[in-house]
């Protein structure tokens, strides 16, 4: 499980980095203008989109349907493939309806992207938003296409290409924005920006989706699983149930675009206000991939085969053992993220984004992404836990929680018309709230599963902590070198960097002496 998690951690930080880089390269681009509002919250439309009708629920209910299929008999890749096939027959064909759909309502749409848009420049800002949406729509079509390949090669024990191919799009798209900002120039405001210039961003962005899956393609093909979708889903009882399990499982992801949309059309309210709520999105999430959620996901197979012979003893002690890694993963990037979130806002702002009060916006962002990374990884753990006991009640329950949760907070950050750094942060801690309130509610759930088992090891608790506080020396004399040594970004970033070496390795060796310690007290 270790190994897997490390892998999936691996190649999910250099496509989340990739990611991260985008934003800025974006920022730096556009700077903190309405345009980039426009760009920004238009080109995550279809990925919402997707999200909403299927999102993670695709890998989550495919790959243990193409496992079973495929095992047992030499004709098993056969019957996967035509399994498979059939799921991706129906779900691209709804797909291509929810394309159609964001091309119909794209005046809609653009509209409520430009709410924050001074009068005299709304209907340009309008126009810029339509024509963006419509160029960006088939890239709903693409993400159903490649989270069907992604499940296929998870499904034979392939996680890399699935993981790291997303890094490809990124810096695609970075190329299509930068050689935006050569052509038509940056930094521009809605009325001087031409509509050539959406026009290429748009196309470049949707270009870049498909380079994505067709690499995706490659990885499916390597593993066998490669083929055309098919219809008559009624033919296939186990593609059918398939997707009845998705269908069911909808509010998960649909919360969660649903929140993430409500989130940058207040954003938007502020200049360059998308940009700083997207880029601490991307840490908060990103750290919690290679954190909590790689230990998540490879946790998965053990907890389900635990759950499947019903030995909830064993189930119960997976469960403590895989929630003690999802806490010790996130611990460090906690630390380090709440102590440097200043240093680290002024280090990787670039071009027009390096102004005072985005940086401090920024830096406010950063620290509460800290926090959130921690409680998202524990929420998703407990998600998927509930899964492999076929328990889908639960993690709809703790969706519906956490967006209601996370929507009081964001309108009131909207209602009450605060200054735009207090907005932003609010806005920020609508999605934390969110994010507890949905894992304390998986947590309840899990714990009625494994009662009389107890949720958590009081001994795993205090290594955390012990492990923890071996990294106060290194944090201390960064902290102090930041602040005594000469100010400049190569000096910052060495000082952070050999911070975060330090650190980790002081936390590693106090977690192996540690683990040592108890195995040799059990021995």
């Amino acid at each position: 499980m270790r190994r897997s998690a490390m892998g999936v951690a691996i190649w999910t930080l250099l496509s989340r980095a990739s990611g991260m880089a985008r934003v800025l390269v974006v920022g730096g681009v556009l700077g903190p203008t309405y345009v980039a509002n426009v760009f920004q919250a238009g080109n995550t439309l279809p990925n919402n989109v997707f999200t909403i009708f299927a999102g993670p629920m695709v890998a989550m209910v495919v790959v243990p349907t193409v496992v079973r299929a495929s095992t047992g008999t030499a004709a098993g890749l056969g019957r996967a493939r035509e399994v498979l096939g059939r799921v991706a027959g129906r779900l691209l064909a709804v797909a291509g309806v929810c394309a159609g759909g964001l091309v119909l309502l794209s005046p809609a749409l653009g509209w409520s992207l430009v709410l924050g848009v001074p009068g005299p420049d709304r209907s340009r800002a309008w126009l810029l938003a339509v024509v963006l949406i419509l160029f960006v729509a088939p890239q709903v079509v693409l993400y159903t296409a490649i989270s069907l390949a992604v499940a296929a090669q998870q499904s034979r024990g392939r996680f890399a290409l699935a993981a790291g191919a997303p890094t490809v799009e990124n810096l695609a798209t970075i190329a299509v924005v930068l050689v935006a900002g050569k052509m038509f120039g940056s930094g521009l405001d809605v009325a001087h920006t031409p509509l050539a210039m959406i026009i290429w961003m748009g196309a470049g962005s949707t270009a870049a989706v498909v380079v994505h899956a067709g690499l995706q393609f490659y990885g499916t093909a390597r593993v066998g699983l490669l083929t055309a979708p098919r219809w008559g889903l009624a033919q296939s009882p186990a593609a059918r149930d398939c997707v009845r399990r998705i269908v069911v499982s909808m509010p998960v992801p649909a919360t969660s675009a649903a929140t993430t949309y409500v989130v940058a059309v207040i954003a938007a309210t502020v200049p360059g206000g998308v940009l700083v709520i997207q880029f601490a999105s991307q840490v908060f999430f990103g750290l919690s991939f290679i954190a909590g959620r790689a230990v998540s996901m490879a946790a998965l197979p053990r907890l389900a085969a635990a759950a499947a012979v019903r030995d909830w003893p064993g189930f119960a002690v997976a469960w403590r053992k895989c929630l003690h890694y999802a806490t010790l993963a996130a611990l460090p990037p906690l630390c380090l993220l709440m102590l440097f979130a200043a240093p680290i806002a002024n280090l990787v702002s670039q071009g027009e984004l390096r102004e005072p009060v985005l940086l401090d916006e920024l830096g406010a962002c950063l620290a509460i992404a800290a926090v959130g990374q921690l409680v998202s990884g524990i929420h998703d753990l407990g998600r998927r836990a509930l899964f492999a006991r076929l328990d889908d009640r639960g993690p709809r329950r703790a969706s519906i929680v956490g967006f209601v949760a996370s929507i009081v907070v964001a309108l009131g950050a909207a209602l009450l018309h605060p200054d735009p750094t207090t907005t932003l942060v609010t806005l920020m801690m609508a999605v934390l709230v969110g994010e507890v309130a949905g894992a304390v509610t998986v947590l309840a759930a899990v714990r009625r599963h494994i009662r009389p088992e107890r949720l958590t090891g009081a001994g795993n608790a205090v290594r955390a902590l012990l492990a923890t506080l071996a990294m106060l020396p290194a944090l201390a004399g960064g902290s102090w070198l930041l602040h005594h040594l000469a100010s400049g970004r190569l000096v910052d970033l060495g000082v952070l960097a050999a911070t975060t070496l330090l650190a980790l390795v002081l936390f590693g060796s106090c977690t192996a002496s540690l683990n040592r310690r108890r195995m040799g007290a059990e021995y």
